[in-house]
C-alpha cells in the first residue's frame, strides 16, 4: 500500500512538472522547463522510493511500471478535465479498459 501511495503522490507531481505549464503559454519556455525541473525533483523523491519499496516487497519490475502507467493515467485524466477543462470521451473509457486487462494479465499466476 505505501508504494501504490507513493506512486499516486509522485504522479501528481509528474503530471503538473509536465503538463501544468500549459495553461500558461505566455511564459517562456525555459522559465517553464526551469519550474518543472524543481517540481520534477519531488517526484523522483517520491517514485524513486516507491519503486524500491515495491521491488523489495513482492513486486517485479514489470508489475511497477504497469501500475505506475495506470496510475499515471487516472491522475492525468482528473488533471486534465480538472484543470485543462478537456472534455472526456467514451473511447478514453475504451483504453483505459484494454490497459486494466493488460494489468489483470501482468499479475495474473
Amino acid at each position: 500500500m505505501k508504494t501504490i501511495l507513493l506512486l499516486v503522490l509522485s504522479n501528481i507531481f509528474m503530471t503538473i512538472a509536465w503538463y501544468g505549464h500549459l495553461k500558461n503559454t505566455n511564459v517562456p519556455l525555459w522559465k517553464a522547463i526551469i519550474v518543472s525541473w524543481g517540481i520534477a525533483f519531488f517526484e523522483y523523491c517520491l517514485m524513486v522510493p516507491a519503486n524500491r519499496w515495491g521491488f523489495t516487497n513482492g513486486f517485479n519490475g514489470f508489475q511497477l511500471k504497469m501500475t505506475q502507467e495506470v496510475i499515471t493515467l487516472v491522475v492525468f485524466t482528473v488533471f486534465a478535465v480538472v484543470y485543462l477543462k478537456e472534455p472526456f470521451h467514451w473511447k478514453y473509457l475504451v483504453s483505459f479498459a484494454f490497459l486494466l486487462g493488460a494489468v489483470y494479465f501482468m499479475f495474473k499466476k
